[in-house]
């Protein structure tokens, strides 16, 4: 199976956080707005993304969001209503809690929305509008929802605040939760959707196109040097840190990480279909040879490997 996806260079919105990128009402307004196109099209056909958050959307090399990770997406038939307690709980709606512990109806699209409000007051202010962590229980966060009122910042429009209160509210039948809704409001009444669509309205963030928009050390050279990664997560991580110990601070992790792909590139081999196929149709003692080249290959990578040798060139490297 092959999968392709769109190449989107710019990082995700989580990214530009950590990096304190201070983004502009203008900004987030673009935002929302592409969102809301993404999350239109996901509803006509019946799917609950159910994960929306800043670390989710992806932005290209001119600054457009982009939404991904359909890990826990949903689909839904018409009249049907999803139960489970799916997402991420800083970024989940009321009803998502009020759904598994009191039953009841579920919940539909509306949740989207609410994450894409919780999503739009956290990229203006740099935190999220409620205070709750993934060790919050159920039960505490239902009288949360009840009890706490989102505070607003005074500097933001009426128009931006009004805006959020719709999407940040708690009743998902008095919240925006539709296209037509978000047209609707005067926040975004001067937006021309056919230029959104076509992507020619200009970002107000765009990121730098001379820069890596990701953290460059992270898990990546054991994803890339490990045939067995998932296996060796804590010899890995002890490396990690030998190696962050000992690396010469005058070379950049981006140094580091483009010597340890070029080593990668020099060793990789295409595989060929066709060259095997042919191989598997000659005289037998030919195939045993093959097949004995093959294990002696087999054997030597599995001792010291073309992969363990580009970690021990990155190794030495890093410490020289």
């Amino acid at each position: 199976m092959f999968m392709v996806v769109d190449l989107l260079l710019g990082g995700d919105l989580r990214y530009h956080l950590q990096q304190n990128v201070q983004f502009t009402e203008d900004a987030m307004k673009l935002y929302i707005c592409e969102m809301a196109l993404a999350l239109d099209y996901l509803q006509s056909q019946h799917i609950i993304h159910r994960d929306v958050k800043p670390d989710n959307i992806l932005l290209d090399e001119q600054g457009h969001a982009h939404l991904t990770d359909f890990n826990i997406a949903t689909i839904i038939k018409d009249g049907e209503r999803a139960t489970a307690l799916a997402g991420t709980k800083p970024y989940m709606a009321p009803e998502i809690f009020h759904s598994f512990v009191n039953g009841g109806t579920g919940y539909s699209f509306e949740v989207d929305w609410w994450s894409l409000g919780v999503t739009a007051y956290e990229l203006l202010r740099g935190w999220r509008p409620y205070d709750i962590h993934s060790s919050v229980t159920v039960e505490s966060l239902i009288q949360l929802f009840s009890t706490v009122s989102v505070q607003y910042s005074s500097t933001w429009t009426k128009e931006v605040v009004t805006l959020l209160r719709k999407l940040l509210t708690v009743k998902p039948e008095h919240r925006l939760s539709s296209f037509s809704d978000i047209q609707t409001c005067s926040y975004l009444s001067d937006v021309s959707w056919d230029d959104v669509q076509q992507k020619k309205m200009e970002p107000g963030f765009v990121p730098n196109k001379g820069r890596l928009h990701c953290d460059p050390t992270f898990e990546l050279e054991e994803m890339i040097l490990e045939s067995r990664p998932l296996h060796k997560k804590k010899k890995r991580l002890a490396k990690n840190k030998s190696r962050d110990n000992s690396k010469d601070s005058s070379q950049s992790d981006n140094e580091y990480l483009q010597e340890c792909l070029e080593v990668v590139r020099q060793e990789f081999m295409v595989f060929n279909r066709e060259k095997l196929k042919m191989s598997s149709e000659e005289p037998t003692a030919s195939v045993s040879m093959v097949e004995a080249k093959a294990e002696a290959v087999a054997e030597d990578e599995g001792e010291s490997g073309n992969l363990h040798m580009c970690s021990s060139v990155c190794s030495s490297t890093s410490s020289s």
